[in-house]
């Protein structure tokens, strides 16, 4: 009988972890991969059409250099077009506008700081 039992807990817990439907599985969901060779400490993604930028996705993370954080939306979002924003950890900032996040599903950020350039590669 408690043989039954464990089995049993084991099997609810394994569900318990598995992502609940509805939740952070809109289509506009992508990875972004920080190739920059800096940390980054705050991460900003609006819709294209906002006039202000929503609230830093990260929180208290940050991203460092080769590492990738997995951005989710609820079904509820529809907009396709996505601005980013990143606020490195020395308070430099880079921008993109128009990401068609229901069309990719990586975003790649590089950044030279000698030249003070960015750009973005997506997949």
């Amino acid at each position: 009988m408690r043989i039954a039992n464990l089995i049993m807990f084991c099997v609810f817990g394994v569900v318990a972890l598995l992502p609940s439907p509805g939740l952070a599985d809109g289509k506009q969901n992508f990875s972004l991969e920080n190739r920059t060779g800096y940390k980054i400490s705050e991460v900003y993604v609006s819709a294209g059409k906002a006039s202000s930028w929503e609230e830093d996705v990260l929180g208290e993370d940050e991203l460092a250099n080769g590492e990738t954080v997995n951005i989710g939306f609820s079904r509820s979002d529809k907009s396709c077009k996505w601005d980013l924003k990143v606020v490195y950890d020395d308070g430099d900032t880079s921008e993109w506008e128009d990401f068609d996040l229901c069309k990719i599903s990586i975003v790649r950020l590089f950044y030279n700081r000698k030249k003070g350039t960015s750009w973005a590669e997506t997949e």
